[in-house]
């Protein structure tokens, strides 16, 4: 895997204070060329930034969302010959220092996808995310399990690496409101291999979270609802 080309996929919104200390990090491990910040329509120094620090820039022209900068970036990565494609958020949770271990893990379980996970191991530290939002995920873990047979930990998690098989589905067809737990669903259905990997996440550093009413309930049925209809749809 060392020899093939690993993209990082960094999707921002008005992350301009996690930002800097983020690709600083991302620097020190990756080539310049092979980070690419999507900048989702921000209105802060996001993509100033960015073009400092020297790495590929996508700027959307509006805000349109998670799910919509992934894909942008997805279809970057495939267009340009990227073999491998790992998610880092722009704001600060996810440790460039930790994407060797999901490397690592592909490399040992044969994954198609691996999410780094802050639940599979308990005696990982790091920030675990809040009492509410950690209700959210495990009931959304059961709902996967109930309709893939697929025990994943970590189902919002947004630190991911995909092969290239993933990324060429993933430019072709990716969620778009919470494109996390519906992501999983969806690589099941081409029948896919996804692992988890023991990660240790920090708390964000600035911005909002891009599920800023994760704890409501439009949040749970409506991705209850997404998550059905995806498994039903199979790969059609």
């Amino acid at each position: 895997m060392a020899s093939k080309k690993t993209a990082v996929l960094v999707p921002c919104f008005n992350e301009e204070t996690a930002l800097p200390e983020l690709l600083a990090e991302l620097l020190s491990k990756f080539s310049a060329k092979t980070i690419v910040v999507i900048n989702d329509g921000s209105t802060d120094s996001t993509p100033k930034i960015a073009s400092a620090h020297g790495v590929k820039l996508i700027n959307l022209p509006v805000n349109m969302g998670i799910g919509v900068a992934m894909q942008t970036g997805y279809r970057y990565a495939l267009r340009n010959g990227f073999d491998y494609a790992v998610q880092c958020d722009g704001d600060g949770q996810h440790r460039a220092d930790e994407i060797i271990l999901l490397k690592k893990a592909m490399e040992a379980t044969g994954a198609d996808m691996v999410v780094g996970s802050r639940f599979v191991d308990k005696n990982v530290a790091g920030f675990k995310s809040y009492i509410a939002r950690r209700a959210v995920i495990r009931y959304l873990s059961l709902i996967i399990n109930a309709v893939t047979g697929m025990k994943i930990y970590d189902v919002t998690s947004g630190f991911r690496m995909a092969n290239k098989k993933v990324i060429e589905i993933f430019a072709e067809n990716y969620p778009f409101d919470y494109p996390e737990p519906e992501a999983l669903v969806l690589l099941k259905n081409y029948r896919l291999k996804i692992a988890e990997t023991p990660v240790s996440m920090r708390e964000r550093i600035g911005g909002v979270s891009s599920i800023g009413f994760l704890n409501g309930v439009y949040y749970i049925v409506k991705v209850t609802i997404g998550l059905a209809v995806t498994r039903l749809r199979g790969t059609n």
